[in-house]
């Protein structure tokens, strides 16, 4: 299993679209009920200042996935860095990383004050206003848990 596990993370930097998104998915339904990816958030933490925005969405989207199983503590070390990957110029990335913090939250209530600054201080005006809508509804959303 561990082998199927290392070669799927490698898989996430699969230039198929298609194929890497499938599996993130897979990967985000292993977090959901095994530890066995938590040895991997340096790597996906890692992927949180690549060039390329959906590998940032990747690495965010699995790192808050670990929060349910992160007994060390690295997230609540690392929320600084971990939160910087907020400030993205792509409204859709920065809506999956929205979306993907309520695991955190849900997992470790004594960063919610944190996540919380970060999330209201999210430069909006740069955006459309037709994603600024979508982006306020995330934040609040977000706020709720």
């Amino acid at each position: 299993m561990d082998k199927t596990i290392k070669e799927k993370v490698s898989k996430l930097y699969n230039r198929d679209v298609k194929e890497s998104y499938e599996i993130l998915l897979e990967l985000e339904t292993f977090s959901d009920s095994s530890d066995i990816l938590y040895r991997y958030i340096d790597e996906f933490i890692a992927m949180l200042k690549s060039d390329s925005y959906l590998m940032r969405v990747r690495g965010f989207r699995l790192v808050c996935r670990q929060s349910k199983w992160d007994n060390d503590n690295l997230i609540n070390e690392r929320i600084d860095e971990i939160l910087s990957a907020l400030d993205d110029d792509k409204p859709t990335a920065l809506r999956q990383k929205l979306q993907s913090l309520k695991f955190v939250i849900l997992e470790k209530k004594e960063l919610f004050k944190k996540i919380e600054a970060k999330a209201l201080s999210i430069d909006l005006s740069k955006f459309k206003d037709s994603m600024k809508s979508l982006l306020e509804k995330d934040i609040k959303n977000l706020l709720s848990y």
